[in-house]
């Protein structure tokens, strides 16, 4: 971990590894911030989660409603986004979307035409309206499959699932993830941070200094390097908050989340439906050759869970510089938080040493039996 901060792998990380229910490593390395000058990492430094937000985030909060009754895996989205009625996209399920088996594409510069917008409309971006406007021209996208067809990783899936469930509660993604699963978990800090709005946003949301959140991109869109701001464009056009990314958090606060999922798929606890849990880590086999589970991953040469972890490992990655990974069998939870885009995203050396370190973290605390 220290080679990789000397080598420019990234500023600063934190490792966080739980075997068996113990903590065997917890350090932090590094730097949160480079510039405008160097302040070190710690073990409470909140990192932006980017896509871990849609396992920790999105996938929990449909896990949660399927398990309340409130959502079925085979609800067509049209049947709750009526927007959707009439658009190709509206007659994949639920479980499409978690899949990655939509036929969506992957990603769209919505952010460039929510900030057009602005400028003629100031305060568009951020608002109501913009994420309106999201969920509009994903309705006009055409698809990139049939429905069901094969999986391709889509941001677009899951801000359609982020709305979804907001549609369903009544409340924001980020109130529904706090009160039904990061509270009672005592998940804490893990939150979302409302763009436009001053540090903090809520009582109960990010710690009150900007300075425990690692910085950043030094973002050329929005002039000035990010901290306590959604790096993801798209979650900032839309608020801050929304399915794919805009997640914050501690390593202890995606562990507990983790360990909630761990334990529930070896029924050892209630909180997660043990039978949902361990269908949404598994591969489906709806789809060919896809490594998806519902929401998770799993495992497939290459991985970046490296060659060690069994075929059960379920996991996900973020392009900030995150990733979560657990293996059920050994009973084994791998956090690593980076900041890998600060200063800049062009920086991708983060692609050889995850795999690496979680080889390395097999071989030490498990051995080669």
């Amino acid at each position: 971990m220290q080679s990789a901060v000397e080598e420019g792998v990234f500023p600063g990380a934190v490792l966080l590894v739980r075997i068996r229910g113990r903590v065997a490593y917890h350090r932090a390395f590094g730097y949160a911030a480079l510039i405008p000058q160097k302040e070190p990492a710690y073990l409470e430094t909140v990192y932006d989660l980017a896509s871990l937000t849609k396992p920790l985030a999105t996938a929990t909060a449909v896990l949660c409603l399927v398990q309340d009754g409130r959502l079925s895996l085979e609800d067509p989205l049209h049947d709750i986004l009526e927007e959707l009625k009439d658009s190709e996209i509206g007659g994949a399920t639920v479980f499409h979307l978690l899949n990655h088996s939509s036929g969506l594409p992957a990603w769209r510069p919505f952010y460039e035409g929510i900030a057009e917008q602005d400028r003629t409309y100031p305060g568009f971006l951020g608002s109501q309206a913009a994420r309106q406007s999201v969920l509009d021209s994903i309705g006009h996208e055409s698809l990139a499959f049939p429905i069901g067809a094969r999986s391709l990783y889509s941001d677009l899936g899951f801000i359609l699932l982020g709305l979804l469930v907001e549609r369903t509660t009544g409340r924001s993604l980020a109130t529904f993830c706090r009160e039904r699963a990061y509270g009672p978990l005592r998940a804490e800090p893990l939150f979302f941070i409302e763009a436009m709005k001053e540090f903090p946003v809520g009582p109960r949301d990010p710690p009150s200094n900007i300075h425990s959140v690692a910085a950043t991109e030094d973002h050329p869109w929005r002039g000035h390097v990010l901290r306590a701001e959604v790096h993801d464009e798209n979650a900032y056009a839309m608020g801050g908050v929304a399915g794919h990314a805009g997640l914050f958090g501690t390593a202890s606060a995606v562990l507990a989340v983790s360990g909630a999922w761990l334990d529930s798929y070896l029924g050892r606890g209630s909180f997660f439906s043990p039978e949902l849990v361990r269908h949404f880590v598994t591969r489906q086999d709806r789809t060919a050759e896809s490594s998806w589970g519902l929401g998770w991953d799993t495992p497939s040469a290459p991985s970046s869970s490296g060659t060690k972890f069994s075929p059960h490992a379920f996991g996900h990655l973020g392009y900030t510089g995150t990733s979560l990974w657990v293996d059920p069998v050994r009973e084994l939870e791998v956090i690593l938080l980076s900041n890998r885009v600060h200063p800049t995203r062009q920086n991708t050396r983060i692609q050889q040493f995850r795999p690496f370190i979680h080889d390395l973290i097999h071989e030490e605390l498990i051995g080669h039996g």
